[in-house]
This record gives C-alpha cells, sequence and structure tokens, in this order.
C-alpha cells in the first residue's frame, strides 16, 4: 500500500495548505475526506481495494475536530510525518491514528468516536461533543 494520509475536518483552507506543504517532501499521497464519505471504511478511503466502500452517505455535522490517519507507513515515517507537521507550523492535530488490521474497517465516525475516548482519557478533558452542529 502507498503510503497515505487521510485528512478529515480540515476545513481551515490555510492550516490545509499548511499540512500539505509539511507533508509534500515526504513524497506520500494525501487524501481530503468530504463528510459525505465518512461512512465509508477507513481502510477503502486509504486505498485498500478488498474493503468495499459504504452504501450511506454520511448526513450529519462536521466533525469538532481535524483527524489524521496514517496507512501504509513504518514507525519511523509517521515521527516523520509528526516532525513535518510541527516543523511547517500547522501545530497540533490531536486526533491522529495508524491504520491497523482492526480499525481498517471501522468508518470515521467510529474511528473519530474512539478516538475522543482514547484523547480523554489520556489528557482528563472530557469532550463536550464528538461532533459539531
Amino acid at each position: 500500500m502507498k503510503e497515505t494520509v487521510l485528512l478529515y475536518g480540515f476545513t481551515d483552507q490555510e492550516r490545509l495548505s499548511r499540512v500539505k506543504r509539511a507533508l509534500l517532501p515526504l513524497g506520500m499521497r494525501m487524501k481530503c475526506i468530504a463528510p459525505g464519505e465518512y461512512l465509508n471504511p477507513v481502510g477503502h478511503m486509504a486505498g485498500i481495494k478488498e474493503i468495499e466502500p459504504a452504501k450511506e452517505v454520511y448526513e450529519g455535522p462536521e466533525f469538532e475536530r481535524e483527524m489524521m490517519v496514517m496507512a501504509g507507513l513504518a514507525s519511523g515515517r509517521v515521527d516523520a510525518v509528526i516532525y513535518a507537521l510541527r516543523k511547517g507550523g500547522v501545530g497540533r492535530v490531536d486526533y491522529k491514528a495508524v491504520l491497523t488490521p482492526v480499525n481498517q474497517f471501522w468508518d470515521a465516525v467510529k474511528l473519530y468516536e474512539e478516538i475522543a475516548r482514547e484523547h480523554e482519557a489520556m489528557n482528563g478533558q472530557p469532550e463536550t461533543s464528538v461532533v459539531s452542529e
């Protein structure tokens, strides 16, 4: 699988441009996922042909926070992404995940909710809501 970074909820176009500029030298494929595609399995969105797309279209609200899913990256390359974002002035992306054999079948909404729970457990900050209204 080609190294791929999936970007969910990056609505600030200037910030999105900084992300793209930061990651471009790493030679990874970047894909911005539209809200209507949030029910597709993240593995399908990352390019795994064996994982079928969703039959439904997401009609809910945009995610409250940005989420980044890294697929096909070795651990050193994950570190390179995080470093490039910091060096490129992007700042933190709190909701990050690496594609795994388990979460590749999850849709973005389920993955987002799981990351939100983990983020709350690690930081002791309750999330007010998973998605914005």
